[in-house]
């Protein structure tokens, strides 16, 4: 596996009102998304896509290498190539949401195939998005973000219901 380090954007360069909003808009480097596709063209692609997003990108080149990277370090959303040798996405995604220590990892799957059977299958392995390739830099970058975020809110909430209890005696 590769890792492709910090990203190195700066944040939004505008000023005004439509500045502050981009820059409030960009995600930590203490977030890391797992991109994962066995065609290295598409993974320079999407990394490319997402720099700047503000997380860390790692990546990986098919589903068996995914499955390592995921159990060495946790990814907070991971963007995942259907159609790979050795284990597919469908697979991935199955073990992903399988396990207590990772269902709740947000999943985009992306692929090819473009059947409404594909998405169906996506979703019934547990994807939580699906992208069709070719794959459009603005939607990928607002369906991460929003996932995300999603994902920083229900931690939040996590935390808060925890601490709720604990104030209350019944941990």
């Amino acid at each position: 596996m590769s890792d492709a380090g910090g990203s190195s954007g700066s944040g939004s360069s505008g000023s005004g009102q439509a500045g502050a909003e981009a820059e409030a808009d960009r995600l930590g480097p203490e977030l890391s998304i797992l991109i994962v596709d066995d065609n290295p063209q598409n993974l320079e692609l999407l990394e490319a896509y997402l720099e700047g997003l503000g997380p860390r990108t790692r990546l990986a080149r098919d589903g068996e290498e995914a499955v390592a990277a995921i159990e060495a370090e946790a990814p907070d959303l991971v963007v995942l190539d259907i159609m790979m040798p050795r284990m597919s996405g469908y697979q991935v995604c199955r073990w992903m949401k399988s396990r207590e220590e990772t269902r709740a990892i947000p999943v985009i799957m992306v692929t090819a195939l473009g059947e409404v059977g594909d998405v169906e299958r996506a979703v019934d392995h547990g994807a939580d998005d699906f992208l069709t390739k070719p794959v459009e830099r603005v939607e990928l970058l607002t369906r991460v973000r929003n996932l995300l975020k999603v994902g920083r809110l229900q931690s939040d909430l996590e935390n808060t219901l925890r601490e709720l209890k604990r104030l209350r005696g019944e941990d």
